[in-house]
């Protein structure tokens, strides 16, 4: 079973649909690994194995009566617990939420259901996705597979987990200030935040609604593109989603890098960077200039501004979501999202409009910086892995605040609604290393190709 799950979205596709790997046979491997490993992980609140084998069987009688759908046809997946699911408990990783049944799926469920996908259960998260850890006081903290000490990373650390174990073939993930990229990196596994609008996000309990990106979460390039393509276009139900059809990614997929122009910014994106963490993602750029890349330093105005306009505006938007409720019931919060949400309360009108203003000249900086450069390429996280519950990590000998940290080089991509990825990169100390690459608006598939070449990558021998 382990053999069988330990096998690439893309081979497990390419096995049922020409009938050799039945669906039920690879939810079943699934549901033993989850069996076996999700009471140490805790990457799942719920699993539904009933359910799960029904749809596999559904997907069986399908593909055996050449009705086969897509890539994702009998793939066995779990669900981020804050993507509504019809009928089914939605939690929220929340306490307020934890009898809570939607009467209607998110469309990013719609879309995977229809891309054929077996729904195995509910991935563990931050509780409301107001956290980078997945430390969570209702439904308990998901570990780190690869060091049960350590994080796995938030806020969707649950599908992080049970991506790098086999627990799930893949997931979804919502970003709004890191979420799918840190557990990403910290779990040794790709995620994607796409174009702001790039994904529908109705249905998926909002964070902050200027800011939230649904995306999809995976072992590899391909099997990220596979998820991308599936959830990609528009969708009316979401105003935010932009008038665009369904990418095709997955097909257009390439390594080649030669004449590829990687923008490198020392000011911000390797500074106050672990020194191993910086050699490690240094020697990937180098080896991508061996591969005929061009390296192109760059400046960023205003760049140092960015984690504070993110900070106010998230806050400021996520304490108005629960701002009803944080009024109702206070103590049904975990003491670190209702201290988050309290600050909230504290941005003025001032604070969020100097926000949104630093917001604007970002996005000039960054597109004058984008027509010279095709992709920015940086370290995912500052530090190495951190520890469950560790509040302060050193950066080189100097102590800083470990969530800021984790925040802290992932965010401007959120502030700006711009594509990132984080891909595995190595190790640090035993202990998964992620390297960000950046794109333009709707450039996904310059950095697909980017994160295919350095997926491509030899490691050191």
């Amino acid at each position: 079973m382990d053999e069988l799950t330990s096998h690439s979205l893309e081979d497990l596709a390419t096995a049922l649909k020409e009938k050799r790997l039945s669906p039920v046979e690879l939810t079943e491997g699934v549901l033993a690994k989850i069996e076996s490993q999700n009471p140490e992980l805790n990457a799942y609140i719920s699993i539904d194995p009933e359910t799960a084998l029904e749809q596999a069987r559904v997907a069986e009688q399908a593909i055996l009566s050449n009705q086969y759908v897509s890539s994702l046809h009998g793939i066995p997946m779990g669900i981020k617990d804050n993507f509504y699911v019809k009928n089914q408990t939605t939690t929220m990783g929340s306490k307020i939420h934890a009898s809570f049944h939607p009467e209607y799926s998110a469309t990013a469920v719609e879309r995977l259901r229809a891309a054929g996908i077996v729904q195995l259960g509910k991935h563990n998260l931050h509780e409301y996705a107001l956290g980078v850890t997945t430390e969570n006081p209702h439904y308990g903290d998901t570990l780190n597979p690869w060091d049960n000490t350590k994080t796995a990373g938030g806020s969707s650390g649950g599908a992080g987990a049970a991506i790098a174990t086999g627990m799930s073939i893949g997931s979804i993930g919502s970003d709004t200030s890191g979420s799918i990229r840190i557990p990403a990196a910290c779990c040794g596994i790709v995620g994607l935040k796409p174009t702001y609008g790039r994904i529908s996000k109705f249905g998926c309990y909002p964070e902050a609604w200027t800011l939230d990106t649904v995306g999809p979460m995976a072992r590899t390039i391909t099997d990220t593109a596979l998820i991308l393509d599936a959830l990609s276009g528009h969708d009316q139900q979401d105003p935010t989603s932009l008038p665009l059809s369904p990418t095709q990614t997955a097909p257009l997929l390439t390594s080649d890098v030669n004449g590829l122009r990687i923008g490198i910014n020392e000011d911000f994106f390797f500074t106050d960077i672990d020194e191993p963490i910086a050699k490690n993602i240094r020697q990937t750029i180098d080896d991508l200039q061996d591969l005929g890349a061009l390296i192109v330093p760059v400046d960023i105005p205003h760049i140092e501004d960015a984690e504070y306009a993110l900070t106010i505006i998230d806050t400021a938007e996520a304490t108005t979501v629960h701002r009803d409720t944080l009024a109702r019931r206070p103590e049904d919060y975990g003491d670190d999202v209702r201290f988050l949400l309290k600050c909230g309360v504290i941005v003025s009108a001032v604070d969020y409009l100097e926000a949104q203003q630093i917001r604007a000249l970002l996005q000039q900086s960054f597109a004058q910086t984008f027509a010279e450069v095709d992709v920015l390429i940086a370290p995912t996280l500052p530090i190495k892995t951190p520890t469950l519950g560790q509040k302060e990590s050193l950066i080189n000998g100097i102590v800083t605040d470990t969530e800021d940290a984790l925040m802290r080089l992932v965010g401007p991509a959120n502030l700006l609604g711009l594509p990132a990825l984080s891909v595995p990169n190595g190790f640090v100390e035993s202990m998964p290393v992620g390297i960000q690459i950046i794109g333009p608006p709707l450039g996904e598939q310059t950095v697909l190709n980017t994160g295919s070449a350095i997926e491509k990558i030899p490691e050191p021998k």
